[in-house]
């Protein structure tokens, strides 16, 4: 056996050769052929990838695998756990003891190491047996995934999905489902993020249960005339020009804005269940310009204007060429939650270098020390940081600290292959201009 330094030698330039290598010369079937020799080989390389990843292990310092290998590979952290939840079912395992053990998927492992699957095919295997009701055994599951993984080598992603919509009916035949079924498939996702315009799409899989009320709600809220529409109601209501898609959103909004800053709801991190919003002064007196939120929805000025009528809502106003902070208002004074309204508005999400997680999921962190081993409390000290990261620092050696110029510089261990720094993503307006910030 070589060692992987000269098997990534000898890829390296295989694939130098196949870049400079010349098919103008083939026919046009010989052409195809090719194609497909490369993509059999590709989709090779990517299973090898996988086994490689069921054998990184954290070490002292090491955040969580996929953490590490969505930075080092400059992929998403969602591809990142896809990949290690790929590798755990397509590859061979082994027990705590040493002994072999064969993947979870093994007839699709099988094909995929052979080159044979795409990632599309493997998605839709495990989407039938993620859907399977409980009530089938599992005898049945895997002889389906045996000839799901046979069918999948001849067929396209989109045909072995018919195929196994079919299989899917004829092992449910009568469609029952239990409750633990339909409660392992309900959930609310928005899908993406914000669109250019503003507005954002989301996906409902709803439980009978929760369709069923919200019906009830949308046949006072959402009728012609009814929820916060102007148009007269009764035989009037008709003139309504909202169409039923229009009438329930609306409907949705006045539901969910009753309820903000209700007691009931009780606090999320300290904080009463409500929105707060950062702006600056310019924009404020403009009328123009979008404010922001602490879960990084951007809000146009027309809309925080009305929503700031009901007084259940933070808006912080800083001012847009200092960046210093000029006005806090809320609905009452909350001494102890102060410090953290400001901080959402300052930070708006995770302060780490690429970190998504917006405010209202994040947690206070001391830049400079940790309180419990005497750190002060002062704003000027305190931070963001979601749970994730802020374990970094707490047990995995990295550190952190405020620069001049207000923002919090991340650190990590040496030895870790991340990269630290300061993170623009919840500051937009940052991005060109970092480009020519020392």
């Amino acid at each position: 056996m070589c060692s992987i330094d000269e098997a990534l030698a000898a890829l390296e330039s295989a694939v130098e050769l196949l870049g400079a290598a010349d098919i103008d010369g083939l026919a046009g079937p010989q052409r195809f052929a090719v194609i497909e020799l490369l993509e059999n080989a590709l989709r090779r390389q990517v299973a090898i990838s996988h086994a490689h990843i069921t054998r990184l292990e954290r070490y002292p310092g090491c955040p969580p695998v996929p953490i590490v290998l969505a930075d080092v590979l400059r992929i998403s952290r969602a591809a990142a756990r896809r990949r290690v939840r790929d590798a755990e079912q397509l590859t061979p395992r082994a027990t705590l003891i040493g002994e072999p053990l064969p993947p979870l998927l093994p007839a699709t492992g099988a094909a995929w190491g052979a080159g044979k699957l795409d990632g599309e095919h493997v998605r839709v295997i495990q989407s039938f047996l993620h859907d399977l009701p409980t009530h089938v055994g599992p005898v049945e599951a895997e002889k389906a995934e045996r000839s799901l993984a046979r069918h999948a080598q001849n067929l396209r992603p989109d045909q072995l999905e018919k195929v196994a919509q079919r299989l899917a009916m004829h092992l449910n035949p009568d469609g029952k489902y239990s409750e633990e079924d339909r409660a392992r498939k309900r959930g609310f996702l928005w899908c993406g993020a914000q669109r250019p315009d503003g507005m954002s799409v989301g996906r409902l899989v709803a439980t009978p249960e929760l369709r069923a009320m919200i019906d009830a709600v949308f046949a006072k809220l959402a009728a012609p005339g009814g929820g916060d529409s102007q148009a007269p109601s009764g035989e009037a209501g008709q003139a309504d020009p909202r169409g039923l898609g229009q009438r329930q959103h609306d409907a949705l909004t006045e539901l969910v804005r009753a309820r903000l800053g209700d007691p009931k709801l009780g606090r999320h991190n300290g904080l009463p269940v409500t929105m707060i919003v950062t702006t600056t002064l310019q924009e404020l007196q403009a009328g123009a310009g979008d404010a922001v939120t602490a879960g990084g929805t951007l809000m146009p000025m027309a809309d925080l204007i009305r929503a700031a009528v009901p007084s259940y809502n933070y808006l912080a106003v800083f001012d847009g060429i200092t960046g210093q902070s000029l006005w806090l208002g809320r609905s009452k004074r909350l001494a102890s939650a102060d410090q953290r309204v400001m901080l959402l508005a300052k930070y708006r999400g995770c302060t780490a270098p690429g970190c998504t997680v917006n405010g209202y999921n994040s947690q206070v962190h001391h830049a400079a020390r940790d309180w419990k081993y005497g750190g002060s409390t002062d704003i000027d000290d305190l931070t963001l940081a979601c749970k994730c990261d802020n374990r970094l620092v707490e047990n995995s050696g990295w550190t952190t600290r405020q620069l001049s110029t207000g923002r919090t510089e991340w650190i990590p261990p040496p030895g870790v292959p991340l990269i630290g720094g300061t993170n623009s993503y919840h500051h937009p307006e940052r991005l060109l201009a970092d480009e020519d910030d020392p």
